[in-house]
């Protein structure tokens, strides 16, 4: 795992030695191992490295080929490497066994083709000195960043957008109004929106390739080469013994995690109570892995702490497994590395949590393997049976819709009010953004004409959701829109830097590009059924715990955010909230936000995911003007 970052400037790259060390160090924690620039007429590469995969001074980047004509920039890990190897024939021989080496002879050999053949996690620029074209590619789930920016005749990448703004020459701090609008609204920012105005993210399945076009200017070009949104389920499959399919099933997730198992470097797992996790450490075990090391966080306060249903799960499978018990509020102590890591608003305060599990499995191993990604393939969160629930709504005629949501909207409990909110949706995309989504019933919290002229989650769903294959239940929709946006926006992105932060590397097996296009085709009725969610995939894990272990309640990675903004956080939360400067700079409706932080420390509601993710913000903008 590294940090990458560069920029081509067909008028001559000027990039002086301090400003190039200012924007690697800002990618110091991910690549603590190695660093190194190239740098010639019109393009500046720059590299840290988190040595992995072959540790030894072979694996240094940027990495030239041997014919010289190529070089390379790479973060992640191709895990078939050593297959690709045996179809590629470098003209000087190999002269290290670092998968950095095998992709860069893969794109030499097949150009833009290459990218079908990897299977890994990957962000990664080739040069090519000949042609005097950049190539820039992202793994097809979205499981490493990239970012880019065109300006001014120049292309620029990054891993992060803190080390790609240093590089550019900084700036004044700018915030996209789409998506600042879409954040406020969902809670993360869907790709390839950024949050950096002029700063796009590019996205999974997606190349970009820009070389000289006419008038010295690059010519951009950007493709998408692996697209899972058009597989359909297949219905016959309805028809297939249940016991079929969960072999089926497992063979993929065994063999998905085998081939993450390829490191130089001690490996273990993450372990909760739940299903994917035990999963994923079910087959390293299935793979000969003996007595893998996994690790579990647990919470002195009994409503945040799985801890006791992970150690049964760690016995039960025979691993070694180490806990470390926090008392909640002590997570407080990660805030300054989170706001120094996450260099873009982040509204999740599940990366806590995560960052303090990374922080105890980097004391042992330096590369963790976890679940994230199951419950977007096989039907994991709370919202995919009301979605079900709902669908038949979607059919009704407006006005017994609007009728509905009237009387919905007179009821005292306030479930029934948001429930209105969802009868006012036409169709499953828009249906899912209300569901998904933060804001509800909240008035705006941003400027009229902000509002005016900007597109919201709706939107992007819809125009997303217009590429899917036909005839897809609600529930199915959403899975796939949730896969598409929320898990490489939001719990992707989480996972990458709040490991990154302590400089290990994360790899999610459930991402396996042939998981996916298997989930895609597989019925919902084996997702969800009888009110059992990840339906198949609990009875795939069956086969590995008894099924008490496995049908425990699904829990979140919590924090008391709410009860933090009425205590230790208040002051903080308050003097952000009231610094009228602040707001102006990101476009909010002061009188609406304060309203919300006032509702919220009286008791009236608990706005806390929504009154995060302006805290949040409002942060960004503060070191920002610093």
């Amino acid at each position: 795992m590294c940090g990458i970052l560069g920029l081509l400037d067909p008028a001559g790259v000027r990039v002086s030695p301090e400003t190039g060390a200012a924007a690697l160090a800002r990618l110091r924690r991910r690549g603590p191992d190695d660093e190194g620039v190239w740098q010639e007429a019109t393009i500046w590469l720059g590299h840290r490295r988190l040595a992995v995969v072959d540790p030894s001074p072979a694996g240094h980047q940027p990495m030239r080929s041997g014919d010289g004509r190529y070089l390379i920039v790479f973060n992640g890990e191709i895990y078939n490497h050593r297959d690709l190897r045996r179809e590629l024939s470098p003209p000087a021989g190999w002269r290290g066994t670092s998968d950095t080496e095998t992709l860069l002879e893969a794109y030499r050999t097949w150009g833009a083709e290459c990218l079908p053949r990897l299977n890994g996690m990957f962000a990664f620029a080739i040069w090519d000195r000949t042609l005097e074209t950049l190539f820039l590619a992202r793994d097809r789930i979205g499981v490493k960043p990239l970012y880019y920016s065109i300006e001014n005749g120049r292309v620029a990448f990054a891993s992060r957008p803190g080390a790609l703004l240093t590089l550019r020459g900084g700036g004044d701090f700018a915030v996209e109004p789409e998506a600042l609008r879409v954040y406020l609204e969902l809670g993360f920012v869907p790709p390839p929106l950024s949050f950096h105005r002029g700063v796009r993210r590019l996205e999974p399945g997606h190349y970009l390739i820009a070389s000289r076009g006419a008038g010295g200017a690059p010519d951009v070009r950007i493709r998408r080469y692996w697209d899972f949104r058009m597989i359909a389920p297949e219905r016959a499959w309805l028809e297939r013994p249940e016991g079929e399919l969960v072999e089926e099933l497992d063979g993929l997730i065994r063999d998905a995690v085998a081939i993450r198992l390829l490191s130089d470097v001690p490996l273990g797992a993450f372990l909760s109570g739940g299903v994917d996790s035990a999963l994923v450490v079910a087959a390293m075990r299935a793979a000969g892995v003996d007595a893998p090391q996994t690790f579990t966080i647990g919470f002195e306060e009994a409503a945040y702490d799985e801890s006791a249903a992970a150690a049964a799960i760690a016995r039960h499978l025979g691993v070694s497994h180490v806990h470390e018990r926090l008392a909640v509020d002590s997570l407080i102590d990660l805030l300054p590395a989170y706001l120094d890591e996450f260099d873009e608003p982040f509204a999740d305060s599940s990366a806590f949590p995560t960052m303090a599990v990374a922080r105890l499995a980097r004391r042992h191993v330096t590369v963790a393997l976890s679940g994230d990604g199951a419950d977007e393939l096989f039907g994991g969160y709370h919202y995919y049976p009301l979605m079900e629930r709902l669908a038949p709504t979607l059919k009704w005629r407006e006005g017994t819709r609007r009728a509905a949501a009237a009387l919905l909207r007179r009821a005292p409990a306030h479930r029934l009010k948001l429930l209105a909110g969802a009868l006012h949706r036409a169709d499953a995309a828009t249906l899912f953004a209300y569901l998904r989504g933060i804001g509800k019933d909240y008035p705006a919290l941003i400027s009229a004409e902000l509002a005016a002229g900007t597109d919201g989650g709706d939107s992007w769903f819809d125009q997303s959701a217009a590429g899917f294959a036909m005839d897809l239940g609600a529930a199915e929709t959403a899975m796939r829109l949730d896969t598409a946006f929320t898990l490489p926006g939001l719990f992707l992105q989480k996972v990458d830097l709040a490991t990154m932060a302590f400089s290990l590397e994360a790899r999610c097996p459930m991402t396996d590009y042939r998981l996916v296009e298997w989930a895609m085709r597989l019925p919902l009725a084996f997702k969800l059924r009888g009110g059992v969610t990840k339906y198949l995939l609990k009875k795939v894990l069956c086969k590995y715990l008894p099924p008490a272990m496995v049908s425990q309640p699904k829990r979140g990675f919590g924090v008391p955010i709410a009860a933090w903004l009425r205590g230790p956080l208040r002051g903080w939360a308050e003097g952000l909230i009231h610094d009228d400067r602040l707001i102006q700079r990101v476009h909010l409706d002061a009188v609406a936000v304060r309203a919300l932080l006032r509702q919220h420390l009286r008791g009236e509601r608990d706005a806390h995911p929504l009154l995060w993710s302006v805290l949040m913000l409002l942060c960004h903008a503060e070191r920002a003007a610093a």
